[in-house]
């Protein structure tokens, strides 16, 4: 806006300047030596009559160049300084809005706060008083003597499924019986004058009072906890692997603390990972390196009394390596099972043979032609490997995620990489019968290679997504 004020006044000026020496002020146009066009701007002097020489040409030079300037000056305004200020304005107003609403928004959100506040304040006032008058109300209300005991409370408890705070009961509970007043603090329980209340608690066997969890025989599985997670892996090779612990170690060279593991990418693995115990699996810190014999397929190695169970790779040989001498003691091929992609889990990774062990020995979990992709359960002699007994069941191996083995039974497990899933089927090895289930199991990093049963920690070992994981079980009593 001031700009074009600013023009006015030139203008005005100039308007003015000219009226005023119009009368005496003259133009002549003349063309120079070199053929241009030139102007003359002539004014009459009121105080010389005449000059001589050419002395009005520097003055003349100056007030045209002074016009150059004032000229460029008034362009670089109009063009640019104007449209500046002009978005400076306009921003600044868009600022200034934009803080308004935010301020008046911020407002309105503290005065809905501010009435919510008031209304509970009112609320717990109401409340306050309610408490007040109770009291005041029992303060005032004497105990009464009562010539004999008022109703008996028996309490019968009748278990298995109490509160883990019954843990360390003693294995019977004797009767007992007590005395309650509810009076003013200051009345005189010498005068006799009070109510008795007896409560008594029937003679239960302690055995009834244990929680599940506590329960150490086998059992069908009930729940399934939360992973908690050891280790996670720290390059491509660890995206999914094998870890274990011996349920049952040979020897003094290794204990059921020490921690195994193979990671299982790669063309051809061969490496055995060996851990003193967990701090140093976490920490990453191996004490031994062993390197196989031949080379390991998949994810479904396991460990037994002292020896490592797995797959030869591209092939349905299975090797016993123990793991004390660092030598092959045996290996036996499964009679027509399928390998390297024929019948795996759903997730791939070529895992057609799994071996687990339970309270009960060494199994294969694994599928073949006759069985047409269905999952079937052998037996296996820990020492030759040989096949004891087989059971063939009506669940198809490619559509569950892993499988694993506890008390004679399999459980399968419905999805690898759903955060909330299931264990959705289970097979009785005792009675040759399967059925559908659904207990709940979590892949937290949502891709889970790998389940197996540890049974002397109760606990399963999985390696989900490079996370070495374990999931705390609890199992039912039979029958």
């Amino acid at each position: 806006m001031w700009v074009q004020v600013f023009l006015l006044c030139i203008s005005c000026f100039t308007l003015s300047t000219l009226s005023q020496t119009q009368d005496r002020a003259s133009l002549h146009r003349s063309n120079d030596r070199a053929g241009h066009c030139q102007y003359t701007f002539t004014v009459a002097s009121p105080e010389e009559s005449s000059c001589s020489g050419n002395n009005m040409k520097p003055e003349v030079d100056g007030v045209l160049s002074r016009l150059t300037l004032l000229e460029a000056l008034v362009s670089r305004l109009i063009a640019g300084e104007d449209g500046g200020a002009g978005t400076a304005v306009g921003a600044t107003e868009e600022g200034l809005q934009e803080a308004f609403t935010q301020v008046t928004g911020e407002r309105n959100q503290l005065q809905q706060d501010k009435e919510q506040l008031n209304r509970q304040i009112q609320g717990l006032q109401r409340r306050l008083e309610e408490l007040s008058a109770e009291a005041e109300s029992l303060r005032h209300k004497p105990c009464q003597q009562t010539h004999r005991p008022a109703s008996g409370i028996r309490v019968l408890i009748k278990g298995p499924s109490q509160s883990e705070v019954f843990d360390n009961i003693l294995h019977s509970l004797m009767q007992f019986s007590f005395t309650l007043c509810l009076s003013d603090p200051a009345y005189d329980i010498g005068n006799g004058a009070y109510q008795e209340m007896k409560a008594e608690v029937a003679e239960v066997p302690a055995s009834h009072l244990f929680p599940e969890g506590n329960f150490t025989g086998c059992g069908e599985l009930q729940s399934v906890g939360d992973p908690v997670m050891h280790k996670k892996a720290d390059s491509i090779t660890g995206k999914y692997g094998v870890w274990l612990q011996d349920p049952e170690p040979l020897g003094d060279l290794y204990t059921n603390k020490t921690a195994w593991r193979i990671n299982a990418v790669g063309k051809d693995v061969r490496q055995l990972f060996a851990y003193e115990d967990m701090d140093q699996f976490s920490q990453g810190f191996p004490m031994k390196v062993l390197v196989l014999p031949e080379p390991v397929e998949s994810t479904g190695a396991t460990m037994y009394r002292g020896s490592l169970y797995y797959q030869r790779r591209r092939s349905r040989t299975l090797i016993r390596y123990d793991l004390a001498s660092e030598k092959l003691a045996s290996r036996s091929d499964l009679p027509h099972a399928g390998f390297h992609g024929q019948y795996p889990y759903s997730w791939g990774g070529y895992t057609d043979i799994d071996l687990a062990v339970d309270e009960q020995g060494l199994w294969a979990i694994y599928s073949n032609n006759k069985a047409k992709g269905a999952i079937v359960i052998s037996q296996l002699d820990p020492e030759s490997l040989e096949v004891k007994r087989s059971w063939e069941t009506n669940i198809r191996k490619n559509t569950v995620a892993n499988a694993f083995m506890v008390c004679g039974r399999l459980y399968t497990v419905a999805s690898y990489t759903a955060p909330n899933t299931t264990i959705n089927y289970v097979f009785d090895t005792a009675t040759g019968e399967g059925r559908a289930v659904a207990v709940p199991f979590k892949n937290k990093y949502r891709y889970n290679s790998m389940v197996d049963y540890n049974h002397a920690q109760r606990k399963l070992h999985a390696w989900d997504n490079f996370h070495m994981v374990t999931y705390d079980i609890r199992l039912g009593r039979q029958g």
